[in-house]
């Protein structure tokens, strides 16, 4: 696959090098992701292409790729480092495989109450100095995207921590992931975002952690017999523009690209928690489904259980990281 990228940057740069055109050509702003266009992050996407063709004067054209039709998830990051594509806007946990590990702080099971604790971090300092981290990477980090927390689906009724024991559960590429379905006795395996159905479908894994857009618009309701109301983890993504690209752009266009993305992410963010709601009704009317609602007692047999992830990944993350990333959130796992 690494080839077939470089191949599509060989043919890229025998178009253009750099954002520079005909001064009546259009500036063209390859924007891929791997989720349905009806979701919050593929609405965002859609709504920064109005704006920044809107605020440019088609200056620039902004070519949205949704649901993998461009880049698998797998390969869209080294596809933007390598300047095949311009913009992309992977979850969180897709920055850790590329050195980045910080981002996992994200993925650790109960560190985020709410959407307001969330913003503390992500509009505060803390997730100012996350973005920065990409930088190195030849990437600039421009907006944190919303869509939403996480909810445990599977064919068996997931209740407590023993009903995971032998599971196998597909997850995105993070060593937190991987010790938070390690630490239920589950069997976690890294797969790409567009494969999940069919792995569920025919048995490859048992089950899968997702928000309520992601799992109706993927149709994985249709195939997995429970969802379990967990909300033990939570999914956002980072716009992340190539930064060589991006520094190498008038200034008065990325002045009017900044101001595009600024109202392309409030809007997407106030659609995320609607989009999850009316997603959650539209499973329930299925029938396909079966809702499972925990207990006080089930949920905090769960927080118990993943506990021991803090520990194990501290290392990897940083316990200063974890320790500030709790800090602004006033929390701890267990409450």
């Amino acid at each position: 696959m690494r080839k077939l990228v470089l191949a599509a940057v060989s043919i890229a740069a025998l178009v253009s090098v750099g954002p520079a055109v005909a001064a009546d050509s259009p500036i063209v702003i390859k924007f891929s992701h791997v989720v349905a266009s009806d979701t919050p992050k593929g609405k965002a996407a859609d709504k920064f292409k109005e704006l920044a063709e809107k605020y440019t004067n088609g200056k620039v054209k902004v070519e949205v790729y949704p649901n993998s039709t461009l880049y698998k998830d797998k390969e869209e990051l080294e596809a933007l480092q390598l300047g095949a594509v311009q913009m992309l806007a992977p979850s969180n946990s897709k920055f850790g495989p590329i050195g980045t590990k910080e981002f996992e702080v994200f993925d650790l099971p109960y560190i985020l109450p709410d959407l307001q604790s969330l913003r503390k971090v992500t509009d505060g300092p803390l997730g100012a100095k996350l973005l920065k981290l990409l930088d190195s990477k030849g990437m600039t980090g421009l907006a944190y995207w919303d869509n939403g927390f996480k909810q445990m689906s599977a064919n068996k009724k997931l209740v407590a921590p023993s009903d995971y024991k032998g599971l196998k559960f597909r997850i995105q590429s993070s060593k937190v992931l991987e010790a938070q379905f390690r630490a239920l006795g589950a069997i976690p395996q890294v797969m790409a975002f567009s494969d999940v159905y069919q792995a569920l479908q025919t048995g490859v894994v048992d089950g899968q952690e997702n928000t309520w857009s992601n799992i109706y618009t993927q149709k994985m309701h249709e195939v997995q017999k429970y969802a379990t109301v967990t909300n033990h983890g939570y999914i956002g993504y980072v716009v992340v523009v190539n930064k060589k690209f991006w520094d190498g752009l008038p200034g008065d266009i990325r002045d009017e690209l900044s101001k595009a993305m600024k109202e392309a992410t409030d809007y997407g963010n106030s659609q995320s928690a609607k989009e999850n709601d009316d997603a959650l009704e539209a499973i329930k009317k299925s029938g396909k489904t079966e809702i499972v609602t925990l207990t006080p007692e089930q949920n905090e047999a769960m927080r118990k259980a993943m506990l021991p992830v803090y520990k194990e990944v501290a290392s990897r993350v940083g316990q200063p990281l974890i320790d500030e990333f709790l800090k602004e959130t006033g929390r701890s796992p267990m409450n």
